[in-house]
């Protein structure tokens, strides 16, 4: 693609013009501006739409986040797509894939499908990638066109996590080119190595125990980082799926980024796992972090909400340091695909990318009919809107589901006529999910799963 650009640093052409970033403005001979772009904690969310609510959205997508990428491209003379994990489980489209389609070896999942179209470069593992045991994931991201990369998820625990055996590479050395402020062209190799909560034996021990260890995050970054740079990265991105949390590192903790951006060799760090927004007013404040600068432990790094509601920018003007590069300047950024008026009300700022839409509409319906199944009635409301200060109807359901379930198991076993004690948690109660997450089930109507 041919750029024309005018004397301000504008793409000149077609029915708007888009700013170059000042990196690309600036870069000089021996200069190169490379942005970064993460999602993170998609949860199959690839189409803007409320499952549970059965409509359309606009705070969720990666259709909506994809359709950023063209522009953000355009913005930067080079660019890499990176996903942050905690794509294969979330909503009832990955649900229906699950529990009623399946994957059997060679099939496609949606998500992967969504992110093979977007043209990612690679990925981690997430928690909840495991939800649905070993078999599920691996045979869905056998599908992925990129490579998926994860250094402490272990299948055979070496003397040192530099002589594990992983469950998938522990990293990745992306070899590509770059085109410098004098229009020259240069090798570059971009290593990436992937983190997961070493929690993930705790949350799916029924899946993992007696197939897979996990390894503490900064342990194993300390053991492959320094193999990365020996193989020759000129740049070393962890993807962690791990939010940011203490400064200083404890073993086997959950949310371990400002220790890992600390590890000697990474330059840049992006996060997620906690469904929030970094640089941000989420983390104004916090001990570790820079949110002016956009810096973790010193190093930049961004974390891109959840569902597809940001794209996490990171741009570098990388300098030619004899044979390889450096990171000099960075910037980073959180672009939202919408924005909350003072009065609540919810504006889009981008529409949904028609190609990642075509390639699942298959399973998008798919998924429409299994939650319009009808599964019952009632005859009182069921929501879940003072679900944290009081007892609630719609989560009094599920208890009483789960003590009918045990007891069905129970009957005819040694075990049968036990007292049963079940607990149920207010899941859907706004928070995080926004304040549209909740469950609304009308009286007298038949209504899916909420």
């Amino acid at each position: 693609m041919t750029l024309i650009l005018n004397r301000r640093g504008f793409l000149a052409g077609g029915s708007a013009m888009l700013a170059l970033h000042p990196f690309s403005v600036r870069a000089q001979g021996g200069q190169a501006h490379l942005r970064i772009m993460e999602t993170t904690d998609i949860h199959v969310h690839v189409y803007p739409y409320d499952y549970y609510a059965d409509k359309e959205i606009d705070t969720v997508g990666l259709a909506r986040t994809a359709s950023l990428i063209e522009d953000i491209r355009a913005e930067a003379t080079n660019s890499v797509l990176l996903d942050n994990g905690d794509f294969l489980q979330g909503n009832p489209m990955g649900d229906y894939i699950a529990y009623e389609r399946g994957m059997p070896e060679g099939a496609m999942h949606p998500v992967i499908e969504a992110m093979n179209t977007l043209g990612f470069d690679a990925s981690t593992l997430g928690n909840h990638e495991f939800n649905y045991g070993l078999e599920f994931l691996m045979n869905s991201v056998s599908g992925a066109a990129f490579p998926i990369v994860s250094a402490n998820v272990v299948t055979k625990m070496g003397a040192t996590p530099a002589e594990d055996e992983t469950l998938v590479p522990p990293y990745v050395i992306l070899d590509r080119e770059v085109t410098d402020g004098a229009g020259k062209t240069h090798a570059i190799r971009i290593g990436v190595i992937g983190f997961v909560p070493p929690q993930i034996m705790n949350w799916d021990r029924k899946h993992l125990e007696g197939k897979v260890e996990a390894r503490d995050i900064v342990r194993a970054a300390q053991a492959h980082v320094p193999r990365i740079r020996e193989e020759g990265a000129d740049i070393v991105i962890a993807l962690s799926h791990s939010g940011i949390g203490a400064v200083e590192h404890e073993e086997g903790m959950e949310n371990a980024a400002i220790p890992l951006a600390g590890v000697e060799g990474i330059d840049v760090i992006l996060t997620g796992h906690s469904h929030l927004v970094f640089p941000g007013p989420d983390y104004e404040g916090r001990e570790g972090v820079d949110v002016a600068a956009g810096t973790i432990n010193g190093k930049p790094g961004v974390m891109a909400g959840f569902w597809g509601s940001h794209m996490g920018l990171i741009d570098l003007m990388l300098e030619r340091d004899g044979d390889s590069w450096r990171v000099g300047e960075a910037q980073v950024e959180a672009r939202p695909i919408y924005e909350r008026g003072e009065d609540r009300a919810i504006t889009a700022l981008v529409e949904s990318e028609e190609a990642v839409l075509e390639s699942v509409a298959q399973e998008h319906q798919e998924t429409l009919d299994y939650v319009r199944r009808a599964v019952g009635k009632t005859d009182a409301p069921l929501h879940s809107y003072f679900a944290l200060v009081a007892d609630d109807p719609s989560v009094q359901i599920v208890s009483n589901a789960q003590t009918w379930y045990i007891e069905q198991m129970l009957a005819g076993t040694e075990h049968e006529g036990l007292p049963i004690l079940s607990a149920a948690a207010p899941f859907k109660a706004g928070g995080r999910g926004g304040p549209e997450y909740y469950t609304d089930v009308r009286p007298a109507t038949w209504r899916s799963r909420t």
